[in-house]
């Protein structure tokens, strides 16, 4: 009988080397097994995992970020059995088992609704890419409460994290930070709830800035502090004072615990500054401030945070010429104001710039007396007179009655031009109302006081007709001076009209029967030249005239007819 051989089969077909080789196998392909380093080499990390031969790791699973190899003869941890080679070698995997375990621990912890430790590693479309072990998604919506602005500046931060789904198959995982955080939020705002109050001073970030208003986390619910609510000032927009994250100290004005809604207030911190106004600014009071508006109608000034004043057009500048608040004044500007008057009640204060300036109407009366002779330019020419520019801000007017004694101006612009040079006189200044009266007239005399003896009653003399009308006809006697002839004193005989009996241009010789320097009229007549005895009435008539007043010698000579018809 021969000698058996190591291959000789048993009764399951399975030789003893065969089985002596299972017999000393301790880990199966799949599994995860504890192993030690036993060496590191250049390319491969040498495992032994109690089995017939060692098991090769990758050397680049052991490379860190910065290319360093971070394993050494001793360590140990758990591996991946990926294959065993033909030749016995065993194929190994640290990463793959941390892998698994990975995966087991997220079961396990989403099972038991717990929280994973990630690091966020980078942004992804969607979301962040987060380091839980496997990458892990982190969407956009589940990040915070609300929505962050800067998102890399999450990069390499660690937060804890539920886990809202996973697929181990497809190696997916979504995670959330936002449901602990509501989570945490729901509880804080129970306790809160038992212990807000009205009248309570909190500090709170701001979430959110609106048009209307600011909101604040008070660290278990929202609250709105409305932008009236945000200064006793004024405030364009609430992102003019905070911005999103800034801590702020706010106190409650209002709880709705029905609806959950907190209304806060910042300026309530301060007290009102409207209460103890006149005793800050008393009226005549010299005040620093700054332009914080500008309207067509004036200025406003902040004095202090909450008080604004108002410098009205009208109390900026001496000047009259109109001008917009902006050619003066701009916004921001920081300018020295007095205090007019003040209303608490209406929180209006009423302020000036030009009482810090001296008022020139107050030297207008000592440096320009009546009577006295100035020279200006003609600055604005209207059809009741002509302004002339005396100094900055101050206009002098001349009436279109100063303008001449005698001629009849329709409009000053048939004999002046804008800019042109002239002399006046002055005539009255009234301070009170800044009204500056001149005269051009008034530099020559008035033709009328000689007109008074140079045509004294009874003179007899020539002109030229002027004008015929129904009444009466005028005739020139000097340039500037008319006499006029009535219809009653044009002959003896009744006259209707001297329309048609009397042309513009004829002369007429007449005598004169009245003269008014003051009426600026000289009375005329042609019935008065007849007859020698005609001239003697006329002297007993001046003299009757001089005695009983203003009567005209026309009257007289009527009254006279009449006497001598009642005689008769």
């Amino acid at each position: 009988m021969g000698n058996s051989t190591d291959t000789t089969a048993t009764a399951g077909g399975e030789s003893f080397a065969d089985l002596f080789e299972q017999s000393i196998q301790v880990a199966d392909v799949g599994e995860v097994v504890k192993g030690e380093v036993i060496a590191v080499g250049k390319d491969y990390v040498l495992v032994d995992i109690g089995d017939k031969s060692e098991g090769e790791i990758d050397i680049t699973e052991f490379r860190n970020e910065e290319g360093e190899i971070s394993v050494k003869v001793g360590d140990t941890f758990e591996v991946f059995v990926e294959k065993r080679e033909p030749e016995g070698g065993i194929k190994l995997s640290r990463e793959r088992a941390i892998g698994i375990k990975v995966w087991e621990e997220i079961a396990r912890i989403q099972e038991a609704d717990e929280t994973i430790s990630g690091r966020i590693d980078s942004r992804v479309k969607g979301g962040l890419s987060v380091d839980i072990g496997v990458p892990a998604f982190l969407p956009y919506s589940q990040i915070d409460l609300r929505p962050v602005r800067d998102l890399d500046a999450l990069i390499g931060d660690t937060f804890e994290f539920k886990i809202l789904k996973y697929n181990r198959r497809r190696n997916n995982v979504v995670i959330s930070r936002r449901a602990i955080m509501e989570a945490e939020r729901a509880h804080l705002r129970e306790e809160m709830k038992g212990t807000l109050e009205e009248g309570q001073v909190l500090t709170g970030s701001v979430t959110n800035i609106t048009d209307y208003g600011v909101f604040v986390d008070l660290g278990g619910m929202d609250g709105l502090c409305h932008i009236t609510d945000l200064s006793w000032g004024r405030v364009s927009h609430p992102s003019k004072m905070f911005k999103v994250g800034d801590e702020i100290q706010v106190k409650v004005l209002k709880y709705d615990q029905e609806n959950d809604k907190v209304s806060l207030g910042v300026k309530q911190l301060k007290s009102d500054p409207w209460e103890t106004i006149l005793q800050r600014y008393p009226v005549g009071a010299k005040v620093p401030g700054k332009v914080v508006s500008i309207t067509d109608y004036g200025a406003f000034v902040e004095l202090e945070e909450g008080v604004e004043g108002l410098v009205h057009i009208s109390e900026m500048s001496w000047s009259k010429k109109s001008r917009h608040p902006s050619k003066i004044v701009t916004v921001s500007d920081e300018v020295e104001v007095v205090v007019l008057n003040v209303d608490p009640e209406a929180k209006r204060i009423s302020l000036g710039m030009k009482q810090l300036q001296p008022n020139p109407w107050d030297m207008v009366a000592e440096n320009y007396p009546a009577g006295s002779i100035i020279e200006g330019k003609v600055k604005n020419i209207t059809d009741f007179g002509i302004f002339i520019g005396i100094e900055e801000g101050i206009d002098g007017l001349i009436h279109v009655s100063d303008l001449s004694w005698t001629e009849r101006i329709k409009h000053p612009g048939e004999k002046y031009a804008k800019g042109e040079t002239i002399q006046a006189v002055v005539l009255k200044i009234d301070k009170e109302n800044e009204r500056f009266s001149l005269g051009i007239k008034q530099l020559q005399p008035d033709p009328w006081e000689a007109a008074v003896e140079k045509y004294a009653i009874g003179t007899k003399l020539t002109g030229k007709i002027t004008n015929v009308t129904e009444f009466g006809v005028f005739v020139e006697l000097e340039e500037g001076i008319e006499g006029l002839i009535h219809v009653s004193e044009l002959s003896k005989e009744k006259v209707e009209t001297p329309v048609g009996l009397y042309n513009v241009g004829d002369e007429l010789e007449a005598r004169v029967i009245n003269v008014s320097a003051r009426d600026r009229k000289i009375g005329l007549s042609i019935k008065a030249l007849s007859g020698e005895s005609e001239e003697a009435r006329v002297e007993e008539y001046k003299q009757k005239q001089a005695k009983s007043g203003p009567s005209t010698l026309g009257d007289l000579l009527k009254e006279e007819l009449n006497r001598e018809k009642e005689g008769a």
